[in-house]
């Protein structure tokens, strides 16, 4: 259990659970159909953007009744004669096929009889009838076609919402289903070319025209949830563009006006376009709710005729969607890649810019697949991106939030902002289970303490005393930071910096500037004190010496304590040499408080790494308290670049 906890609070894998806990949460949240009116919204808008064509128009001709029509006729709906007049006049000019989109279940007089010849004498007319919607009868066809294969069904399928995006081929089951209208009229155009409907070789259900096969609609296809997909329902494209199909006005045809090669081997659609006749529909061309926002319905008879030719003859598939577990899979990927790119993400304009991104890229890819006659999840996939990335993004930022508090607990206060942010953007190697990883180093320690501490305090009062002391805690501490190094504890009146730490030195040129470090800050140290005691004699406070020891060597850092209090340290041969050395014959050394306030010791170790960079005296050879072997100790006199300046100054002046 405590392995797969630490595996968890693991970033990468913490986020891979995410991503797949928000993509859990979004296909359940699509199986309710909460989604599916977005998705249908994005679906519209892929319609519309999609590149039209307009080779297909030329294969269709649309004579509509107008309001001007009717007004010139005198009533509606238009007698039977005037029908079989329109009809006489387009049998004329040799079309391939006449669709009269008009009902006629019942007559219209005068001409009935008239109407029926014609209706009868030419096998190419085509006439709607309607199925009975709520237990309703329907709409039946002319009599004398009853049973007939002129006759085909005008049904529409709307979607909640009013729009219409798909189109039906046959209803009923068995042997003889009934055809579509629009089916009917496309077999008729298709006969010459020797394009005849055929069974789908690898799927006999479903139908083939020409090269390409119309795969049955499913219930659950694209976008739809638990959509009623009885017939033989296929998704409509909508590639012609709206005003694509020739129209003419029935005034037109009545006057000649149209010219015969007009019509010659097309298909005809003749049906009402007026407003006082209700026959239109809303489509994905609809950008709202109004009545000039609609398709008539002859017009998409012919959308839907188009879309059949396209496919029979120039090899256009309708749109095809993924399986059920392909689009879990795509969504699953969204929300993964969102997941994983959220642990980059740390600002709210990098967010923002990385959201917004990964939401144009997946528009492109998916319109991209659009215009090829895929219909792939838009809404959830954009959906688990932007979620998964925020989740990841602020479960992040808190983690780093806590981790740069809990390192700048440790350290913000004790080293300089470089050190800090170099710790902080290192944090991974140093880190390890949330708490800095223990390893060897090559370090510089250094050591202070104050001489004749104990005395000044024996006569100060303890609020003076501690005034006192932090000003001088104040003015040297500084010098370990400016220094880069880190302050690790304050021991009563002393100090323990090192030079190295928390990130391990790796080249030899690294271990040589800590070990200048330390005798730098040594010495500005001494340099501050000495203003410090400066300042105490015109206070009437009492003025102080110090010890300062530095060596230079191998140590172990890390954590030291409990979650509630943790503290980093060092431990090591190294650590006890430098407290010795500030330590070493300590009641030998009689400060010159104004002049010589400070006595600092380095180790031989720390001496090979200054470059002869500062002046130096050899003290000798000691055995260090607790130590056994000898170690060679020096005294750093001053820095001999300052040294060599200052004697200029003084000769200057």
């Amino acid at each position: 259990m405590t392995a797969l906890g630490t595996l968890l609070r693991t970033p990468v894998v913490a986020s891979v659970v995410v991503g797949l806990l928000v993509a859990s949460g979004t296909i359940g949240l699509r199986q309710t159909g909460s989604l599916e009116s977005l998705e249908l919204a994005v679906y519209d808008w892929y319609i519309r953007l999609q590149p039209k064509t307009l080779a297909s128009a030329s294969r269709l001709v649309v004579i509509r009744v107008t309001e001007e029509d009717i007004r010139q006729q005198g009533t509606w709906p238009l007698p039977d004669a005037t029908l079989a007049q329109v009809l006489t006049i387009l049998i004329q000019h040799q079309p391939r096929a006449i669709g009269l989109d008009i009902y006629r279940d019942v007559p219209v007089p005068p001409g009935r009889e008239q109407l029926d010849a014609v209706l009868t004498s030419h096998s190419h007319i085509i006439v709607p009838m309607k199925f009975g919607e709520n237990g309703t009868n329907g709409v039946l066809p002319p009599p004398v076609l009853q049973d007939t294969e002129q006759v085909g069904f005008a049904d529409v399928l709307v979607d909640p919402g009013g729009i219409v995006r798909r189109g039906l081929l046959f209803l009923g089951s068995g042997e003889t289903p009934a055809y579509a209208f629009a089916l009917r009229l496309a077999l008729l155009y298709l006969l010459p070319e020797d394009v005849l409907p055929q069974a789908d070789p690898v799927n006999p259900q479903y139908l083939r025209l020409g090269s390409t096969t119309i795969r049955r609609f499913e219930a659950n296809d694209g976008s739809y949830i638990h959509a009623d997909a009885q017939g033989y329902q296929f998704l409509l494209d909508f590639r012609d563009a709206p005003s694509a199909f020739p129209s003419y006005s029935l005034a037109n045809l009545l006057a000649g006006e149209i010219k015969p090669e007009e019509i010659k081997d097309k298909i005809v659609l003749f049906g009402v376009m007026a407003e006082s006749v209700k026959d239109a529909f809303y489509t994905p061309y609809s950008r709202g709710h109004h009545a000039d926002q609609q398709m008539a319905g002859i017009v998409l008879h012919a959308h839907v005729i188009s879309q059949l030719l396209r496919a029979a003859l120039s090899g256009d598939a309708p749109l095809d969607t993924m399986s059920d577990t392909w689009e879990w899979g795509w969504i699953v990927l969204w929300s993964l890649m969102g997941s994983m790119v959220g642990l980059w993400l740390r600002s709210p304009w990098r967010f923002t810019c990385v959201a917004i991104g990964g939401l144009l890229l997946l528009s492109f890819a998916t319109y991209s697949a659009f215009v090829r006659s895929w219909w792939l999840p838009v809404v959830p996939p954009a959906l688990t991106w932007v979620t998964a990335a925020a989740v990841v993004t602020a479960y992040t930022s808190k983690r780093e939030t806590k981790q740069r508090a809990f390192l700048m607990q440790l350290f913000a206060r004790h080293v300089s902002p470089e050190v800090a942010d170099t710790i902080w953007h290192e944090r991974e190697q140093f880190l390890h289970n949330g708490r800095p990883r223990s390893q060897r180093m090559m370090v510089s320690v250094l050591f202070t303490d104050l001489v004749g501490f104990t005395s000044v305090s024996e006569k100060m009062e303890p609020q003076a005393l501690v005034d006192w002391l932090n000003e001088y805690m104040e003015a040297m501490t500084p010098h370990v930071i400016g220094y880069h190094g880190v302050v690790l504890k304050y021991i009563g009146d002393g100090i323990m910096a090192v030079f190295g730490v928390p990130l391990a030195r790796t080249t030899e040129a690294e271990i040589h500037q800590d070990a200048l470090h330390a005798v730098q800050c040594a010495l500005a140290m001494q340099r501050d004190l000495i203003q410090l005691n400066r300042r105490w004699r015109t206070q009437q406070l009492p003025m102080i010496g110090m010890r300062i020891g530095i060596f230079t060597g191998l140590v172990v850092g890390g954590s030291q304590g409990s979650t509630q209090r943790l503290e980093y340290n060092v431990h090591g041969d190294t650590v006890n040499t430098a407290s010795r050395l500030e330590s070493f014959a300590k009641e030998s050394f009689v400060p010159d408080f104004l002049r010589d306030p400070c006595r600092i010791l380095i180790g031989e170790t720390t001496l090979q790494y200054l470059d002869d960079r500062f002046e130096t005296q050899w003290v000798g050879e000691v055995r260090l308290k607790g130590k056994e072997e000898e170690v060679s100790v020096y005294r750093v006199v001053s820095d001999k670049e300052s040294h060599i300046s200052g004697m200029a100054q003084k000769e200057a002046e």
